[in-house]
């Protein structure tokens, strides 16, 4: 497939005035201005007549699949709110992909997600970064599995078991569960390691007993590529706990809602965490929420703090992701910054920038053609791609 006469915003080093892309097994090819285009035979041409092309939008944190659109109980799959710990749980084994909300996102643009359980349980399980179009079965969707471990911090696991009278039921309870599981998945490491190294020898020891909840965390041990460790977390204490845990354990760490953010701006520049801001499309309906401000976003960039942004659909329907970059801007944020939280920033974030968040070659031919500006509320996609292949067609024009 190849796009023409499009005017091109890579979010890389260089943009085009007049364009075109050129795919092939789902990735891109090539990438030029009009005026070094050559047809090859047989391929496929789509006008883009001066449409604009940009990466294809990228959620970096939400719950699509796991919570079914329209249903109730029988739909909800995210939160196993039986057990404060249950880091062996896997999102790839909950998402459902023929929930009508992959529709809802492909039509806004949205290509690539970073979906998982929720935020019940201290630690919950996996995350999974994915495609929103191009198979029913979801193991043909994923691009990662897991991507990140769920931990939760401050209100969501306390009143989850408080209305039981079990533990945690406050903040010091939520934490130590998390540290006592990261601790004993350290041990089970350093187990597992003395029993390879000593395997073959006099002294030659048991195999430590197999234990999934600790082999689930290994990965975030792996000194070259770690798995990332996701936190929940929105008040400003419970901030500063996710990054206390995760320098103690040597996380790679992403602080995902961080609320309370701007007012703590100075300090998280220090440390310049990843961070996954929102959603910032929705009320206060709880007292952690209580610093919930669109101008936020803004605030951190003042600081120097790079960021991504998110629906948490479907706390805010996965739909409205340039809606809440929207609203970032309105809050202060320039233009530029806003669409690069919802794809550079946010495929950084995840640590899947080498596959999306640009229009680059040999990354994944991911893209959008809009005829206005896509954080316009009253703009929607002429055409969303997806890995090469089109996903949805505003009208037949192109």
């Amino acid at each position: 497939m190849v796009i023409t006469n499009v005017k091109i915003i890579t979010m890389a080093e260089r943009d085009y005035g007049c364009g075109f892309v050129r795919c092939a097994d789902g990735i891109f090819t090539e990438i030029g201005d009009m005026s070094g285009f050559a047809p090859q035979p047989d391929e496929e041409i789509i006008d883009g007549k001066g449409l604009t092309l940009y990466p294809g939008f990228i959620d970096a944190h939400c719950h699509i699949g796991m919570w079914n659109d329209a249903l109730c109980f029988e739909g909800e799959d995210g939160n196993e709110d039986t057990d404060p710990s249950t880091p062996h749980l896997r999102a790839v084994d909950s998402v459902n992909p023929l929930d009508r909300c992959f529709k809802d996102a492909v039509s806004a643009g949205v290509t690539s997600v970073c979906t998982g359980v929720g935020s019940s349980n201290p630690i919950g399980g996996s995350f999974i970064i994915m495609k929103t179009w191009g198979s029913k079965r979801v193991d043909r969707l994923v691009m990662k599995s897991p991507a990140a471990i769920k931990f939760a911090l401050g209100e969501n696991p306390k009143n989850t078991y408080n209305d039981r009278d079990e533990t945690p039921v406050t903040r010091m309870a939520t934490a130590a569960i998390i540290r006592e599981q990261l601790i004993k998945a350290r041990r089970y490491r350093d187990d597992l390691a003395e029993y390879n190294r000593l395997k073959g020898t006099e002294d030659e020891i048991s195999l430590p007993d197999f234990d999934m909840k600790c082999e689930a965390l290994l990965p975030l041990f792996d000194k070259e590529h770690p798995l990332k460790a996701h936190f929940h977390c929105h008040r400003a204490d419970d901030i500063f706990t996710a990054m206390r845990i995760s320098e103690e354990f040597g996380l790679d760490y992403v602080l995902i809602h961080c609320t309370d953010g701007a007012l703590i701006a100075d300090d998280l520049a220090e440390d310049m965490p990843a961070v996954v801001l929102g959603p910032i499309f929705g009320d206060r309906g709880k007292p952690e929420l209580a610093n919930h401000d669109i101008s936020t976003p803004a605030e951190l960039a003042r600081h120097g703090i790079k960021f991504a942004l998110c629906t948490d659909h479907p706390e805010t329907p996965i739909q409205y992701l340039p809606l809440t970059a929207a609203l970032a801007v309105r809050g202060g944020l320039s233009h530029d910054e806003a669409l690069r939280c919802i794809t550079i920033n946010a495929a950084e974030a995840l640590g899947a920038a080498d596959r999306i968040g640009s229009v680059e070659v040999g990354k994944d031919a991911d893209f959008t053609l809009f005829s206005g500006d896509p954080l316009d509320i009253m703009t929607t996609p002429e055409l969303t791609v997806i890995k090469g292949g089109i996903a949805y067609r505003k009208t037949v024009a192109l």
